[in-house]
């Protein structure tokens, strides 16, 4: 998702107590009220990043560019869309799970219809080898919807979305800037954004 315009503003120190951020996948029923999760066999849970076990040929592509504009699809809709049997998409389905490429099933949730109007990047300078904690509490402060370990300028780069700007302050200069290891922090107001068109699986 990329920034169109934007808004730099230096923030100011302050402290708060962290809220816990509450995350719940939705189940994505199929058209045979089979949904893909428990196709493959069980839970989805994210994995620990790193390489999967077994390399993603073209037909594996294939399902991850229909699963990424849909993931509501049934086996037999991705079997067919994919041109693969219903057992080949099934077993390939729960392998792309086992390996950790898929990581979750869940909606997509347009920020401002729910309620989320003002959105902004947060960077943050952060002590030497502070990284673990640091991210480990962004994790509980609610309205950081992902955060990213950087190499450059800035240490961290925090996406939020807040129902307003008096939210966003509160959690810039209460909840953010207490964390220990937080040096200094940068805020640029997000006033439009767009989502490519191209799928990198297609």
């Amino acid at each position: 998702m990329l920034t169109f315009h934007g808004l730099l503003l230096q923030d100011q120190p302050g402290s708060r107590d962290n809220r816990r951020r509450e995350v719940a996948l939705v189940d994505q029923q199929s058209e045979h009220g089979e949904d893909l999760a428990a196709a493959a066999g069980r839970t989805v849970r994210p994995s620990a990043a790193g390489p999967p076990a077994r390399p993603v040929d073209e037909t594996d592509r294939r399902i991850l560019a229909e699963l990424s504009r849909d993931g509501r699809l049934s086996v037999r809709t991705l079997a067919e869309r994919t041109h693969v049997s219903r057992s080949n998409a099934y077993a390939r389905v729960e392998r792309l799970i086992a390996d950790g490429v898929i990581t979750g099933f869940r909606a997509q949730v347009a920020p401002e219809p729910a309620g989320l109007m003002t959105s902004a990047y947060v960077s943050l300078t952060i002590e030497q080898n502070t990284w673990r904690e640091v991210s480990a509490r962004l994790a509980r402060v609610r309205y950081i919807e992902h955060t990213a370990l950087l190499g450059g300028d800035h240490d961290v780069l925090a996406l939020v979305r807040a129902p307003d700007n008096a939210a966003l302050r509160d959690l810039v200069l209460n909840q953010v800037q207490s964390i220990p290891g937080v040096i200094s922090t940068r805020t640029w107001l997000v006033f439009e954004e767009f989502d490519g068109t191209q799928s990198p699986w297609d």
